[in-house]
């Protein structure tokens, strides 16, 4: 199965058995970066929750995008990346946190039996990740 398919099908997969997963991947990306949170809350103070949803929701996208869209998707990171990093003070590192908290908790709902599925997420990460990386010092 093509890796788009695999990627979908864990998609799928992770919306029926976790619902909505942006509570779950916003749990996971503070415990490895706490003080992102008071970032969220700074710039929303009225709203972080609907910030934190509009991240999470980015994130999906790049995930949603990259197989189909790969260059739609570097041009986004290619000026999201350094735009945040300058303009809001988000480094880099949230970034990747947030890719990989969110590919983590749909993995989590991928059994340990498909490896072709499993291998298919770890390489988008990889993929996802190398775009934040080559932003890092732009």
């Amino acid at each position: 199965m093509a890796d788009a398919a695999l990627i979908e099908r864990g998609l799928e997969r992770a919306a029926e058995q976790l619902g909505d997963i942006t509570p779950l991947v916003m749990r996971e990306f503070y415990r490895r970066m706490p003080e992102a949170e008071a970032s969220f809350r700074h710039h929303a103070p009225h709203d972080p929750h609907g910030l934190e949803a509009e991240m999470v929701g980015n994130t999906l996208h790049y995930i949603m995008r990259w197989h189909e869209a790969p260059m739609e998707i570097r041009i986004d990171m290619d000026t999201s990346v350094p735009h945040h990093r300058v303009a809001l003070d988000v480094p880099p590192d949230w970034y990747r946190g947030m890719i990989e908290a969110a590919i983590d908790v749909i993995l989590s709902s991928v059994p340990s039996s498909a490896s072709d599925e499993r291998t298919a997420w770890k390489q988008l990460r990889d993929q996802l990740v190398s775009l934040v990386e080559r932003n890092r010092h732009i």
